[in-house]
């Protein structure tokens, strides 16, 4: 057989030399390539040697006994599992759907090769169980609201089995949690009817507060309306107060006036007699001396002053009245045509004495005739 064996390659012109030698180069380059194994800087493998677990290859070259060994990658990087949407009932029977996504990173590269197979199908079917369990055990305002402890409970309850499988959780993050499409539709119409209700009283608080505005406002405008009334009579009836005395002094002035025009005519009555001495009485003497003043324009004042009489009185009113009402001016000015108080009576009996002259008494009246 090895006769007709050798034929057909002799016939071809090949040397079973030479194709034994290339047999041989073809199982040794495949032995070294299957030998060399290169992990990437990011990744750990499990080598196991005829089924046998042998050790974690590290980043970097190896060399691995060829065709009996395999090699088992593991990412150990931070990955993403996806949690698929899962429907779960809640405390207080209403039906929500929610899911998730769990970010993990494997710890211990022999745990999760020996511990557990596809780890990561392990985890995702683990966070979906425990999803549901949370959500279940939660009521449906809580599930809407309360995201951040749903996360928290769901990576709890993975920490303890991925610890065995050399797996930590790093976070969990529940991304929708809806509920079922007639419960929503009532939290909507109770939602809206919750805004009504907030509008409804926010408007009455703005009525209310405006009206009490309005009132307050309406309020002080009446004080003020008041104590302008108030000051309005109160300056009128200062006013009418000072003309009245104004008008009184000037009647009293007017009126001294006439009596010493009275007193002159009968005094120039006299005077036209052939006596060329007379004896006055001594009420003459002072009506002369004031009517002299009023001829040569003395300050009638002066005289006032003498006989102890001030300015014209400016009544008894507070500093904040006299300023309102310039009765200070007033004062000044009811000084300038201020006259002496004059006893009325006195000088209509001494007008009808002058009148009278023949009625007068021998002892106050001298005539020397010539």
């Amino acid at each position: 057989m090895s006769l007709s064996a050798t034929v057909p390659l002799q016939a071809f012109g090949v040397s079973p030399l030479v194709v034994v030698g290339g047999l041989l180069l073809l199982i040794a380059i495949a032995a070294v390539y299957s030998a060399i194994e290169i992990v990437e800087a990011y990744e750990k493998e499990a080598l196991t040697v005829f089924g046998e677990y042998r050790e974690l290859l590290e980043p970097g070259i190896h060399v691995i006994p060829p065709f009996v060994s395999r090699t088992y990658p593991f990412d150990m990087r931070t990955q993403t599992i996806d949690v698929p949407q899962q429907e779960a009932i809640t405390r207080d029977n209403s039906p929500v759907t929610a899911d998730a996504v769990v970010y993990i990173k494997v710890m211990d590269a022999k745990k999760a090769f020996l511990q557990v197979e596809e780890y990561k199908r392990a985890v995702s079917n683990l966070a979906q169980t425990t999803l549901r369990a949370v959500l279940g055990d939660m009521e449906l305002d809580d599930t809407l609201s309360r995201r951040e402890m749903i996360n928290a409970r769901i990576r709890e309850e993975l920490d303890e089995p991925t610890d065995e499988w050399g797996i930590r959780v790093e976070s969990v993050e529940v991304r929708e949690v809806n509920p079922a499409a007639g419960v929503k539709q009532a939290m909507e119409q109770q939602t809206s009817a919750e805004r009504r209700r907030r509008a409804m009283i926010l408007e009455a608080q703005g009525e209310r507060r405006s009206a009490i505005e309005q009132a307050q406002g309406a309020k002080q405008s009446d004080i003020v309306r008041a104590q302008g009334s108030k000051q309005s009579q109160i300056l009128e009836a200062q006013g009418d107060a000072i003309s009245t005395v104004l008008r009184a002094k000037s009647a009293e002035s007017m009126g001294e006036r006439a009596i010493i025009d009275k007193g002159m005519e009968t005094l120039e009555n006299i005077g036209q007699g052939e006596s060329s001495t007379f004896i006055l009485p001594q009420e003459m003497s002072s009506l002369l001396g004031r009517y002299g003043k009023h001829l040569t324009g003395s300050d009638v004042s002066d005289m006032a002053k003498a006989n102890g009489q001030g300015e014209l009185d400016s009544l008894n009113f507070d500093a904040e009245t006299r300023e309102l009402i310039g009765l200070d001016n007033i004062a000044e000015m009811a000084g300038e045509i201020e006259q002496t108080e004059v006893d009325v009576e006195e000088m209509e009996e001494q007008a009808q004495a002058i009148q009278e002259g023949e009625d007068l008494d021998a002892d106050d009246v001298i005539d020397e005739r010539e």
